[in-house]
């Protein structure tokens, strides 16, 4: 009688061990979600609406600049142009109406720092799971950057 008590309490503490043990291994992932979620809080409200970058203020759009928009062509098509189009999903996601979905800052910042932007953002990192492929930095001066959101937003209207 008493063996059988005591063989019955070891295998509940080997159960409960095992349970213990079991459930720890989600802490890890609850830790990474949490650190996930501050980091985001983190973002002030600027870079949530406009993006993490080196574009820390807001850019506005009056009427378009055909000049300007002409070299933002040129600029997407050399550097954007093999994994963006314009009406369709393609290596990235369709940019003809990027410009009614996202402010001008933010796309200039997801240009000129996509690897943060992928990283920290909520948007772009949401881009990850649906787009695999990610962004690489084109390197392209803030002066070329602007042109390219130019662009974008004649080929938005």
């Amino acid at each position: 009688m008493m063996k059988s008590t005591i063989t019955k309490v070891a295998g509940l503490l080997m159960l409960t061990a095992v349970l213990l043990i079991g459930c720890g291994g989600n802490s890890d992932n609850n830790s990474e979600n949490d650190n996930a979620q501050k980091k985001e809080q983190e973002l002030t409200e600027f870079e949530i609406t406009h993006g993490i970058g080196p574009v820390k203020e807001e850019i506005t759009i009056g009427e378009i600049d055909a000049e300007l928009a002409k070299e933002g062509m040129r600029v997407f098509d050399m550097k954007c142009g093999a994994c963006h189009k314009l009406d369709k999903r393609y290596v990235g996601p369709p940019l003809g109406g990027i410009m009614n979905a996202r402010s001008p800052a933010y796309v200039m910042n997801m240009i000129l720092n996509p690897d943060e932007m992928l990283k920290k953002h909520p948007v772009a990192k949401s881009l990850v799971t649906e787009y695999p492929t990610r962004m690489t930095n084109q390197q392209l001066t803030r002066e070329k950057a602007r042109a390219v959101v130019e662009y974008l937003a004649q080929e938005s209207q």
